[in-house]
């Protein structure tokens, strides 16, 4: 029977001290999941810093070189897959979605930084030099005290403030606050809404602003238009499907909500330069 990409749930990757937040060294976790090499993707959050080691990480189609002091960020729902070589250090955080029910108001909080945006290039980045020593120290810290939900809640916040702050100027995010706030409420509907509104003057009317404005915005903080940010969605959601491969191309198009295969097809050549069934050959080992 062909496989899907599989859901890893937290139980099954964590040391089991607390089922809401897991903070562990790398080398120990990878000890405990050395078999956890294929691509897959998680129903809880993830962090990780490399302190030491090299190789390969892939989220969402998207590969990275590791490097010393470099941190990716995950959300649920996304695929990732990682090649190491040699003794690889650093630190694991694990954290369901709802480890700040009680402690925030505003259950979109975490979107407000900008390595949670959805946006896998934001997701990425060195911690400055100026920043390691503390990030580290913090982490040491919720290693040790994984019961105490209320000190591992605010350490992690605490530590998402610091890192945010550490970003470099050209980050995605560093714009004024009213920028800010409309692209992550563009890039939250596109979340919901990707399946069935494909045009960039559909958003401008929910934003309440001109599909001219909001195709500088993007321009300006994202480097490409409204439009090319609606359909690398969908193109990233089609990938999704195409290693999931009990999908067939048709079960696709129609989830998608194309009128037809044959223009999903186009649709997804033209952007890709590979028809989807070309894709699926070449992403094989995917859901394997």
């Amino acid at each position: 029977m062909v496989g899907r990409v599989p859901i890893i749930e937290q139980c099954t990757v964590s040391s089991g001290v607390n089922n809401d937040v897991t903070v562990e060294k790398l080398s120990d976790y990878l000890v405990r999941n050395e078999n956890l090499v294929f691509p897959h993707r998680h129903n809880f959050y993830h962090f990780l810093l490399f302190t030491a080691g090299s190789g390969q990480h892939t989220i969402d189609f998207e590969a990275f070189d590791i490097e010393s002091w470099q941190i990716y960020f995950m959300s649920p729902g996304q695929i990732h897959t990682w090649s190491f070589e040699g003794d690889m250090e650093g630190y694991v955080v694990n954290f369901n979605k709802d480890l700040f029910k009680t402690l925030l108001i505003n259950p979109d909080y975490l979107s407000h930084f900008s390595f949670f945006s959805g946006v896998v290039k934001d997701e990425v980045f060195v911690v400055d030099i100026d920043k390691q020593k503390i990030v580290e120290d913090v982490l040491e810290k919720m290693r040790h005290h994984q019961n105490d939900k209320g000190f591992i809640s605010t350490s992690l916040l605490y530590l998402f403030h610091l890192l945010e702050a550490g970003r470099e100027r050209n980050t995605t995010f560093e714009a004024n606050r009213y920028n800010h706030t409309l692209l992550r409420n563009f890039l939250q509907l596109i979340e919901l809404n990707y399946r069935k509104l494909r045009l960039p003057k559909d958003y401008a009317s929910l934003l309440y602003i001109t599909p001219n404005h909001l195709n500088a915005l993007c321009k300006e903080l994202l480097g490409m238009s409204a439009g090319e940010v609606i359909r690398d969605r969908v193109i990233l959601e089609a990938k999704r499907l195409l290693v999931i491969r009990d999908f067939s191309i048709a079960e696709i198009a129609y989830e998608l909500n194309f009128n037809d295969n044959s223009y999903f097809t186009k649709f997804f050549k033209k952007i890709e330069g590979m028809t989807p069934e070309e894709f699926r050959k070449k992403n094989y080992n995917y859901g394997k």
